[in-house]
């Protein structure tokens, strides 16, 4: 392989470096309209009245609408594939108000100054109702968050039920988990608690929207799900889909937040209603305040072992927090249960129920990890506790029970490791901290401790049988390629990785393949770049439409040459023939292509993929508590990840870091909460703290490589699985210090000292 497994410059590298105009806002029109959104200031309420008379007079505005204005067709924001498992339970504008943010009215003028004059100058009369905000009380509660009647879901095995507050709800079972448990010599029995995360990506929620020459709306968004913006805008706008095409520019980071339709939909409608070009620019706060952010879980783990320490039997139960609104509230829960307890395959029993529940918080959404996240976290969390109640090295234990290469993994859907280095993950990890020598702790002699923490992971490649992808290549005169994608590259580069795959299968030089981004119009159907799917199920479609690109090049190459197909071959250049001198290059086939008597060379293929191979990780962190304050610095990080063969190591390593960072955010900064009224408190960077680079120590990120047969080159997918160790390990290494065992995340200074006075 020339390309693949190498570390190539990304194919936007020096665009961005040079800070051309690549991003939404860059290539907004210049006579865009500003819209902007009236929020509400209560968690839970209905308009009874709002008056636009005054607001509508101010200078520039060019609209004002409100729910009277809009179609009342209930549809969800959430990028899945149709039929999409989240309830299709909001408005554009709704009478009923569900959280503190919600929209009441849409204003849209000539400039920002206007729009915020006119946005102050409206006047609503509201109806305040009960709220109801603590999501472990939202079950059964009297206070419903949907009473309406057209609440709509599309899929049974969602189980939703709004009088309820049930978004959705669901059980597996594999075994007898209390006959198991009652067997057991040892049990672990907590609860866990994992908090709402902001993805808190450099650039935030925006799109601006225009009518071409035939009457269609364009939307330019910054989207990781082009080809779903495309489905929920016709539903929420209640227009055929063959009237909306939508274009992604470079995105500015996304983490899952822009796999939900958060901003496009407000410059949509007002475009649809004044036929001029709009825009929407979220500020950081509504970004923070009502963007798709982590679910809030609380999760209950039940872990039974026998004397020798294998464990046996595994109870999972999740609640979680939807919101407002169910918006990826069905499948973030699953992951929470079966891409954690696959990892420990010896059980002879598994059972995972879960609650996914309406609030009167923020909804939520997609962000890296989708509930592994969360279920790792407590999960890991169970079996450091366990390994402790053992005196069993954890690391022992985990070697003793965890998943094999060639097993069936009853909890992960009864899908076969075909692909599975954990084992050498968690050996090269252990050598590269040097576990033995720190494990668990070492007292520095000044009132610091230092210890180590560990935790294992894994998620999954695509969702299996569902979500699907196709490219198209194109063979160009002069012999280079277009190829035409419908992923969405929102900084992880795999416009550039696609691109190494195909130079590879064809034989040419990367510069000679032109990737060419994404427009529903012209780019062949991709779901989008969410699920870990990118890598492994683009992939795929890359890997199968250049075998047909190839044999195409030979069947032409056969007219021009006289020969037998069966006697030609094609290394990238010419094709020639094996059993004389006849050969024709690239460049001539393919102006050849271009003149009557040929056919053009376009080849397109897609892919799914029925199984979902989980990459695997370990990490392990070294920490330095300060016992006199509590505080947590990071030393040392390291992580082993097996993606399978790894196509660009620089772009996985930065995968890596850049996930292993957001999830030390998650472990020890990140914290919303919200006011007796529900109003948000972290609505800022000032309020809601993430790490920089000072904050997380030295990061060390090294790749054991499996190879997955149903992979693009054996690959598997790395962009979730590595946000998902920080917090168990963290919280380990809290506890191999100070004894105190944090179940609720963030682990903060104060929750640290607190914990040891109360042990002393």
């Amino acid at each position: 392989m020339k390309y693949v497994n190498k570390g190539i410059r990304k194919k936007d590298a020096m665009s961005l470096l040079t800070g051309k105009p690549v991003y939404t806002d860059d290539i907004a029109p210049s006579n865009c309209l500003v819209v902007k959104v009236l929020r509400s200031p209560h968690a839970h309420a209905l308009i009874e009245d709002i008056n636009t008379t005054i607001a509508s007079k101010v200078p520039g505005i060019e609209c004002i609408l409100t729910y009277k204005d809009v179609p009342q067709k209930r549809f969800t924001t959430a990028g899945q594939s149709y039929p999409e498992p989240s309830p299709y339970d909001r408005l554009i504008l709704d009478k009923r108000l569900r959280c503190v943010g919600d929209p009441v009215a849409i204003v849209a003028g000539e400039n920002e100054k206007a729009v915020n004059k006119a946005l102050n100058l409206i006047k609503v009369k509201y109806e305040v109702l009960e709220a109801v905000l603590d999501f472990r009380e939202a079950l059964d509660n009297k206070v419903i968050v949907h009473p309406e009647e057209n609440f709509v879901v599309l899929n049974d095995w969602v189980n939703a039920d709004k009088n309820r507050n049930i978004c959705s709800k669901g059980d597996f079972t594999y075994g007898d988990v209390d006959e198991e448990l009652s067997k057991c010599a040892h049990i672990i029995e907590q609860t866990y608690h994992t908090k709402a995360n902001s993805q808190a990506m450099m650039e935030t929620f925006r799109a601006f929207t225009e009518l071409d020459t035939y009457g269609r709306l364009n939307i330019t968004s910054a989207t990781q799900v082009p080809f779903h913006v495309r489905r929920i805008l016709a539903n929420a706008l209640d227009i055929p889909k063959s009237k909306i095409r939508v274009i992604k520019p470079r995105i500015g980071g996304g983490f899952g937040a822009k796999q939900s339709v958060v901003a496009e939909i407000f410059p949509a409608i007002v475009t649809m209603k004044t036929g001029k070009p709009a825009k929407m620019v979220y500020t950081r706060e509504e970004s923070m305040t009502n963007g798709s952010p982590r679910h809030e879980m609380e999760i209950k783990v039940k872990l039974g072992a026998d004397e020798n320490g294998i464990i046996k039997a595994i109870y999972m139960y999740t609640l979680s927090n939807a919101g407002a609104y169910g918006d990826h509230g069905p499948t973030t829960v699953g992951l929470s249960g079966h891409k954690s307890m696959p990892l420990y395959n010896g059980a002879k029993a598994y059972k995972f129920e879960y609650d996914v529940v309406y609030s009167n918080t923020m909804g939520a959404g997609a962000y890296r990890g989708y509930g592994a996240t969360q279920g790792l976290f407590a999960l890991e969390s169970a079996v450091n506790e366990l390994a402790d109640k053992l005196n069993i090295d954890p690391i022992k234990l985990r070697e003793m029970n965890m998943v094999a290469e060639g097993q069936i993994m009853p909890a992960y859907y009864n899908e076969q490791a075909n692909s599975c280095a954990l084992d050498r993950c968690l050996s090269r990890a252990k050598e590269m901290i040097d576990w033995d020598n720190k494990y668990p702790c070492r007292d520095m002699g000044n009132g610091k401790v230092r210890s180590v923490g560990v935790a294992m992971a894994m998620q999954g490649s695509g969702i299996s049988s569902v979500d699907t992808a196709a490219v198209e290549i194109k063979l160009n005169d002069d012999g280079f390629y277009t190829l035409m994608i419908g992923a969405a590259d929102m900084g992880t580069g795999c416009d550039t990785i696609l691109a190494q795959m195909a130079a590879d299968c064809l034989d040419c030089d990367i510069d000679n393949i032109i990737v060419h981004g994404v427009d529903t119009d012209q780019s062949p159907y991709d779901t989008g770049s969410y699920a870990s799917s990118t890598t492994y199920i683009t992939g795929g479609a890359v890997i199968k439409t250049c075998e047909k690109m190839r044999k195409r090049i030979i069947e032409e190459a056969a007219k021009s040459l006289n020969c037998p197909i069966e006697n030609l071959e094609f290394d990238g250049k010419k094709v020639f023939s094996v059993v004389d001198e006849k050969e024709i290059t690239l460049v001539d086939i393919a102006n050849n292509t271009l003149v009557g008597g040929f056919r053009t060379i376009s080849e397109s293929e897609s892919h799914y993929s029925e199984v979902s191979p989980p990459p695997f990780m370990v990490g392990i962190v070294e920490t330095e508590v300060d016992k006199l304050t509590g505080k947590v610095d990071i030393i040392d990080y390291v992580a082993v990840v097996d993606c399978g063969t790894v196509v660009n190591p620089n772009l996985a390593r930065i995968q890596a870091e850049g996930g292993i960072v957001q999830g030390i955010g998650m472990a020890l900064y990140e914290d919303i909460t919200y006011t007796e009224k529900g109003k948000m408190r972290n609505d800022s960077f000032l309020q809601y703290k993430i790490p920089t680079r000072l904050d997380v120590g030295n990061i060390r990120v090294e790749f054991e490589s499996s190879f997955e047969q149903t992979g693009p080159f054996g690959a598997k997918s790395i962009g979730e699985i590595v946000i998902n160790t920080p917090s168990p390990a963290l919280a380990h290494a809290v506890y191999n210090a100070t004894k105190v065992n944090i179940r609720t995340l963030p682990i903060t200074s104060e929750k640290i000292v607190m914990g040891m006075l109360k042990n002393s």
